[in-house]
């Protein structure tokens, strides 16, 4: 099977007695690396921001974004990114939206195509709204376009509402 390129958002703002957030991101882009039919092409730096919604007194998460190459089709991907959450501690409580989390993985792209499905929808439908996810994609796809709108995301990025977002480290993972 042919390999396609995929992007995936990571996002984390609890820590596992293992390691901290920025540990916990770069822990889900070696299991991804490992995992058959996946290959990490590259990551983005991390970035610091503050919770959007979600229950109050949230700390901040960190966030970044992987672009990958992959031979599973997408709904297979997603079921990879929901185990690789699982066992780095995500509890998905349906009572709390957007609340804490040991990690967050959303598949964001994949190639150009336009995925709508119960339960999976790519592009992810408000990631174009989100800087913490736009900021890092651009950092790593300077010239990345939605296929769903042929939308340049540096455009989309422009006409965000202004949140603060950081660069605070690196992944520390190698392609």
């Amino acid at each position: 099977m042919t390999a396609t390129t995929a992007c995936i958002a990571l996002g984390s703002n609890l820590d596992l007695p293992e390691g901290d957030s920025a540990w916990i991101l770069a822990e889900a882009v070696r299991r991804l690396n490992s995992a058959s039919g996946v290959r990490v092409v590259t990551a983005s730096s991390i970035y610091r921001t503050a919770p959007v919604g979600g229950p109050a007194g949230q700390r901040e998460y960190l966030n970044a974004v992987a672009v990958i190459e992959t031979t599973h089709a997408p709904r297979a991907l997603l079921d990879l990114l929901l185990a690789i959450e699982e066992g780095l501690g995500r509890v998905r409580d349906p009572a709390i939206r957007n609340g804490p989390r040991t990690l967050d993985l959303d598949l964001v792209l994949f190639a150009d195509q336009i995925i709508d499905e119960p339960g999976l929808h790519v592009p992810h439908q408000r990631f174009e709204e989100r800087p913490f996810v736009l900021r890092p994609l651009l950092e790593v796809l300077p010239h990345a376009v939605n296929p769903r709108t042929g939308r340049a995301l540096a455009s989309a990025l422009r006409s965000c509402s202004p949140l603060a977002v950081s660069v605070c480290g690196n992944l520390g993972v190698p392609p």
